[in-house]
């Protein structure tokens, strides 16, 4: 008997049918003698109609306010599938994050988990009790509802089940596992049987949507084994094709991966690029630059600073697009005239594109490879960052799928 944690997307509890598929297939686990705990997203598109109301009444609602609407959605997907579980003769209790509780801090509408008090889900458990617990949210030292930000429920998934030392964790959602990029995009892509832990946190964090980024920290620093795979299925399909279908998140390189030497091309379409150009050469320059724009919450991506030439530098990163209005009127109304910048440019109109393997770490010629094949499209590099085991390059955002076709087929990536 083993302890399973379940995870099901906003899609999969998309209506009462899709809640009774869901109840059917946990009914199925729990028949065969697993032990189980399910976190289930808000039904599809119910967070976004209750944030939505907030913002009919104010254009900046309190943070404190929206995390108390915004939990409202899984409370009700709990609610409605414990009552879907108990209709199949299944004893089930739902739970909402603070009566756990899942303890956060207070960042409203992007907390953090800080620890979760797993006494109550075991002593469910031991009597025979599939436990439902909301995702995305939870309560901090206040006693306050608080929200993890979207994508939570992934995340809350993981935790949970680090929290219980399960035997596994998985995500099921609309797709039936992480593919070598986006099929929408490249028809050829193909669905990976198995990936690191490493090359799931960089293709999370490069632009993959299949697992939010903190979900995949999460399962990385406490070792919990996650699959990613449909709950689009037929739910009866039988427990042992169910196990062995979608896509490991492994812990350990095989040969067989390290043969792949990229595993996926993943992109983010929403970049914007800003330069400060002409600014003193100087210790501390990139703190004054960045500094602000961090402390307006601002995430910054890729960097360059060039090379000095008679004491001065030109100093480029990257910010998301929707951040990208504010963070030049930060530079320039604030930063511009502090440090003697000569002018503040930028481009809202770039993507992002990357090639991710832990092959990298033991074959060479990569980067010449991806760099050819799309100076042989007629694709201009602007910037390009590196780690062990990505490449990332930022292009002219109308080039953006041309480069990843592309690139897929130099990567044979459709004969894996």
């Amino acid at each position: 008997m083993a302890l399973i944690v379940h995870k099901y997307g906003g899609t999969s509890m998309g209506s009462v049918e899709r809640i009774k598929n869901v109840a059917k297939r946990v009914a199925k686990w729990r028949q065969a003698g697993h032990k189980l705990v399910v976190v289930p997203s808000a039904m599809s598109g119910e967070t976004n109609r209750l944030l939505a109301l907030a913002k009919e009444i104010s254009s900046q609602p309190d943070p404190r306010e929206l995390d108390v609407i915004a939990a409202t959605g899984e409370q009700v997907s709990v609610g409605l599938l414990s009552i879907a579980l108990q209709e199949a003769g299944v004893d089930a209790v739902s739970y909402a994050g603070w009566q756990v509780p899942v303890r956060t801090d207070s960042a409203f509408t992007k907390a953090r988990i800080s620890e979760i008090d797993s006494e109550r889900i075991m002593r469910d458990l031991d009597a025979g009790k599939v436990v439902v617990i909301t995702g995305f949210q939870g309560v901090d030292p206040e006693g306050h509802i608080t929200t993890l930000g979207r994508g939570g429920s992934d995340t809350s998934a993981v935790a949970i089940a680090a929290a219980l030392e399960a035997d596994e964790c998985l995500i099921f959602t609309d797709v039936d596992g992480v593919y070598t990029t986006d099929p929408r995009v490249v028809e050829e892509a193909r669905r990976l049987d198995r990936v690191t832990f490493e090359e799931m946190l960089e293709m999370a964090s490069l632009g993959s949507k299949v697992l939010q980024i903190r979900s995949v920290e999460f399962a990385g620093k406490y070792r919990v084994k996650t699959r990613v795979l449909s709950s689009l299925t037929d739910p009866m399909i039988a427990l042992e094709e169910e196990m062995n279908s979608g896509t490991l998140i492994t812990f350990e390189e095989d040969e067989t991966m390290e043969k792949a030497v990229i595993s996926g091309i993943a992109f983010q379409r929403d970049e914007a690029r800003i330069a400060v150009r002409g600014v003193p050469d100087k210790p501390g320059i990139a703190y004054q630059i960045l500094g602000p724009v961090a402390d307006a919450n601002i995430d910054v991506d890729m960097i360059i600073q060039n090379q000095s030439v008679q004491g001065k530098t030109d100093f480029t990163f990257t910010v998301p697009r929707n951040e990208y209005q504010r963070a030049m009127d930060i530079l320039t109304n604030s930063v511009k005239g502090h440090i003697s910048a000569e002018e503040v440019v930028g481009d809202p109109k770039v993507s992002k594109v990357s090639v991710v393997g832990v092959g990298m770490r033991s074959h060479v010629g990569i980067a010449s490879k991806m760099f050819r094949t799309l100076a042989e499209e007629g694709i201009n590099i602007q910037m390009i960052a590196t780690s062990e085991i990505k490449i990332s390059v930022l292009i002219d955002e109308k080039y953006m799928e041309l480069a990843v076709r592309a690139l897929h087929k130099a990567f044979e990536l459709d004969q894996i």
